[in-house]
């Protein structure tokens, strides 16, 4: 089955040069690259990635993720979409990985990430280096070493690195627009992919590496959008989503929430201070 790579861009020049030179190094190449823009223009002088690259532009002052997403869905021509994060490198497997997954199943395919220290990426690929470098994420399970392994948990849905087919993305509507700015769009689409049947695997071999940006706890650059989003969420599910935020939040004193409320009550909003001071040192990698 032919295969499209997808990434949403605003902004992270270097960690997109950095994604494209890792295309350009898989076991087996893409068919294409769609790069949905959420800026202006392209940024110029990009690296070959080994395969064609196409380029779609979604407005928004707010990140329009949800919209991106879709916009770089109905673009891509592969009958296969893997959606990598801006932030990732692909490891020289990925795409054979996913490809083969998809051509033998009909699901959501989630493949392990590592988290990169500062630093860790050079001009020149070096994937031991990374992998001796790169931790995994706390909070999520082990990747199987062979094949791949039944998640019965949909909210396992790991933005930065999944595959479907095309025709899969399409039957469920793709992302929920109404989400704006960060937070909860993923979370919806993991509901609705438990509501449809449709069944996730974690897959071996499907390594991407996550490359080091700067991370707030709490989260309060994005404050209005998870705020905002929380509550479209419960509206339309009747339950809270990104409660670890929400309680994060809640301590620092800029809300009230539990996981009972009706609603969330605004306190107080995060002082340009308050958001500067959330910012982690740079050896912090997880939020």
């Amino acid at each position: 089955m032919s295969l499209s790579v997808l990434t949403l861009v605003r902004g992270r020049r270097a960690h997109l040069v950095n994604l494209m030179k890792s295309l350009a190094l898989q076991s087996e190449a893409p068919d294409e690259l769609v790069i949905a823009w959420m800026q202006e223009a392209a940024e110029p002088d990009l690296p070959d990635p080994g395969c064609p690259v196409r380029h779609v532009f979604v407005a928004g002052e707010a990140l329009p993720l949800a919209a991106a997403r879709n916009a770089a869905a109905r673009a891509a021509r592969g009958g296969t979409l893997v959606f990598l994060d801006v932030d990732c490198l692909a490891s020289p497997g990925l795409v054979a990985r996913y490809r083969a997954a998809a051509d033998e199943h009909d699901g959501l395919f989630l493949g392990e990430v590592l988290y990169l220290p500062g630093g860790a990426v050079g001009a020149a690929l070096d994937f031991e280096r990374l992998d001796a470098l790169g931790l995994v994420h706390p909070a999520k399970p082990a990747v199987p070493e062979l094949g791949l392994r039944r998640e019965p948990d949909c909210g396992e849905l790991w933005g930065l690195s999944f595959a479907l087919r095309a025709r899969t993305y399409a039957a469920l509507g793709g992302m929920d627009e109404s989400f704006v700015g960060y937070g909860a769009e993923e979370t919806d689409f993991a509901h609705r992919l438990g509501a449809a049947g449709v069944l996730l695997y974690w897959t071996a071999g499907a390594r991407a590496y996550h490359q080091h940006h700067a991370v707030h706890v709490p989260p309060l650059h994005h404050f209005d959008a998870i705020l905002a989003n929380a509550a479209r969420f419960r509206a339309k599910h009747g339950r809270w989503c990104m409660e670890y935020w929400l309680g994060q939040m809640t301590r620092s004193g800029h809300i009230e929430w539990d996981e009972a409320a009706e609603a969330i009550a605004l306190r107080r909003r995060p002082s340009e201070a308050e958001i500067a001071a959330a910012r982690q040192p740079d050896a912090v990698r997880f939020s």
